[in-house]
């Protein structure tokens, strides 16, 4: 019988068929009343792009968009065992499955950068808190949306004379465009690789906006390793497709700004991994963190 290791974040849904390693995608998460049905619809589309027929044993899922009212992730739970036929359901936020996938032991910090940002901090008792991951309005700092919008901001302001000049200008985007635009969040967040090429190059705007992306997400590392009881160190696990792309050029700001305690450690593997995890092994340390529906 065929498990199932989804990973739904806001630019792209990823489906791993176990064993055959067969990968199917589909759209990402975009907000909205009519959300979980687009994700329904998203794991569907990726279901079909892996060629998936038959029964599901277990299907483990971190999703963006995780829906936090009273017995709704419950529901769609329910809603994803009858679309994939599954005997069980694993159902989680995106973070837990980034955990899972870069400290395979449980313990420590992991910071997730991609279209938006989130870390979740796993004490040794199982113990567990999460920072950000507020959204492009309320929160995320230092995401990929963070530097897309800070990076059009100071093309606008370029533009208008109201601030430096930068080669941040030169792109033929229009930013005022984008506010027409469904995948609005996904649009921003695509500049954001434009900031960094513009920041390697010396341009001192891109580059202001790469530092205080550093600073942002340190400082919510500082905070995460704050949560862990005791004096030692603290495994800091950094993921996500924007740190995954900027590496040492947003890496080293970030790691030079961390307290002591905490310790930048290479990820053991991505959020897909922390998926795979979930479906195939203990899940105790995010016991409180999932919900499971069978059939």
């Amino acid at each position: 019988m065929t498990n199932l290791a989804i990973d739904g974040g806001q630019s792209a849904l990823r489906l791993r068929v176990l064993g055959s390693r067969r990968i199917g995608t589909g759209p990402g998460y975009t907000h909205g009343p009519d959300a979980l049905q687009r994700m329904l619809d998203a794991i569907a589309t990726a279901a079909a792009d892996a060629e998936l027929t038959g029964r599901t044993g277990v299907v483990a899922l971190g999703l963006t968009g995780y829906p936090p009212a009273t017995g709704a992730a419950e529901a769609f739970a329910a809603d994803i065992g009858a679309l994939l036929d599954a005997d069980e359901v694993r159902l989680t936020q995106d973070m837990v499955t980034a955990h899972a996938g870069a400290l395979p032991d449980g313990y420590g910090v992991v910071v997730a950068a991609g279209t938006g940002l989130v870390c979740l901090a796993v004490d040794k008792d199982g113990t567990w808190r999460k920072l950000d991951g507020h959204g492009y309005l309320f929160g995320d700092a230092g995401s990929a949306f963070a530097i897309g919008r800070a990076g059009l901001v100071a093309v606008q302001r370029a533009r208008d004379g109201r601030g430096p000049v930068t080669k941040l200008a030169d792109t033929a985007l229009d930013p005022i465009a984008l506010y027409r635009s469904p995948t609005l969040v996904d649009d921003v967040a695509r500049f954001a690789p434009e900031v960094l090429r513009c920041a390697a190059e010396g341009d001192l705007v891109a580059h202001d906006v790469l530092v205080r992306a550093a600073h942002d997400i340190a400082e919510t590392i500082a905070a995460a390793v704050a949560h862990l009881a005791g004096e030692g160190q603290v495994p800091v696990a950094c993921v996500g497709g924007l740190l995954t792309g900027a590496g040492a050029q947003l890496l080293d700001p970030v790691r030079d700004a961390l307290p002591p305690r905490a310790q930048l450690t290479p990820p053991a593997g991505n959020s897909l991994d922390g998926a795979e995890r979930l479906a195939t092994g203990d899940v105790t340390p995010y016991a409180d963190l999932i919900v499971t529906h069978r059939r």
